[in-house]
């Protein structure tokens, strides 16, 4: 068998094996992610944990994602020979809409923050909001410094917490960190591009939500023919698909794959990152293994064991090799450590609330306006 045919045969035979589409990483994140930065950043976590010895009820993850007035359509079952498959939306461009959500270890929630594309903020654009929610407004929809100030003040004074924030500036400005302090509040920032990664909402919530959040445009486009969804539309949409997957188990299963708590800072094996220091040594790789390839010759470099690999006997005597151990025979390349851009400060993971780091991120605050 050549080509096509032995292909499809092979993925008959080994049915752990399947065709998948690989989800689109930007570069700036899979260099990010590296053993160095992930190291430093739950060395910080771990000082945090034994300096207040925080319990999952005062361990708690905030972070921002933004919604639009045009949702992507959900797939739909389609006739066979219908080229073109069309669904209503409510425009080509939407108006963003910021929504800022908090969780605890536990499985605890906060009623969300909403930030408006607009002038001015007012009373009755949350009205259809979940219980208890809020917002602002700005021109961008995005979350600025005095958003974040107006947020973080719902924090209870009553027992210390821990909140985990990434690295965006609107999180680090000098009094957003002394109002944390005066609230007891300590703030660990993530280093960047980490997100996808360690942000419990980032990997338990956020994702399957932006799906509920489609699925409740579509039932409102139908409901409302003809209508054009606006910014005042967000709320109720919100409040219908945030409960669907804001539930404690699925909040908690966040924190646990995230490493956080429990703690756990080997959650993320060697093969996870893509940056690595130490680079493979080249003179450990057989050459005669590198060099030779298709499945006869692969399987002809070794002798089958049980320990390194299940062995298939064909109609013509060919053994299949498992692929679990070709990056054994050559390991796949690291990447070296991107350069960073001229005039950018580049973030780690910070205690951001500890007096060194916040009297540094003071003056550079002070050097920003001076250089303006």
């Amino acid at each position: 068998m050549a080509g096509p045919d032995w292909f499809t045969s092979f993925l008959k035979r080994n049915a752990g094996l399947a065709i998948r589409t690989p989800e689109a990483t930007r570069l700036s994140r899979a260099t990010s992610f590296n053993k160095t930065n992930v190291d430093r950043c739950f060395s910080n976590l771990e000082i945090v944990l034994r300096r207040y010895n925080f319990s999952p009820m005062d361990i708690w993850n905030m972070d921002e994602t933004g919604i639009t007035t045009v949702q992507r359509p959900d797939r739909i079952v389609g006739r066979h020979g219908v080229k073109q498959v069309g669904r209503v939306t409510s425009a080509e461009r939407g108006t963003l809409v910021t929504l800022a959500c908090a969780l605890s270890a536990a499985g605890n929630t906060v009623p969300p923050f909403f930030i408006f594309s607009r002038v001015h903020f007012k009373s009755h654009f949350p009205r259809d909001a979940p219980p208890g929610s809020d917002g602002s407004a700005n021109l961008s929809g995005w979350m600025k410094e005095v958003h974040f100030i107006q947020y973080i003040q719902q924090a209870s004074e009553e027992n210390p917490l821990l909140l985990l924030i990434d690295n965006h500036d609107s999180h680090s400005s000098p009094e957003a960190l002394n109002i944390c302090k005066d609230h007891g509040v300590t703030v660990l920032s993530f280093p960047p591009h980490f997100s996808h990664k360690l942000q419990p909402l980032d990997r338990s919530v956020y994702g399957p939500f932006k799906k509920y959040v489609n699925t409740a445009y579509n039932s409102w486009m139908t409901n409302r023919p003809g209508a054009t969804m606006t910014i005042y539309s967000i709320p109720n949409i919100v409040r219908t698909a945030l409960p669907l997957e804001e539930t404690p188990n699925n909040i908690r299963a966040g924190f646990q794959v995230s490493g956080i708590y429990p703690f756990n800072r080997d959650i993320f094996p060697d093969s996870e990152f893509m940056v690595d220091n130490s680079l493979p040594d080249q003179e450990t790789i057989p050459n005669q293994d590198v060099q030779q390839t298709g499945p006869s010759r692969i399987a002809e470099s070794r002798t089958p064991t049980p320990q390194n690999s299940q062995y298939l006997q064909s109609s013509n005597k060919v053994a299949t090799c498992s692929f679990t151990d070709l990056e054994n025979w050559k390991p796949f390349p690291k990447a070296a450590e991107r350069k960073v851009q001229r005039g950018r400060t580049k973030r780690k993971s910070e205690i951001l609330t500890d007096t060194p780091i916040k009297d540094a991120l003071k003056e550079e605050k002070k050097k920003i306006k001076r250089d303006r």
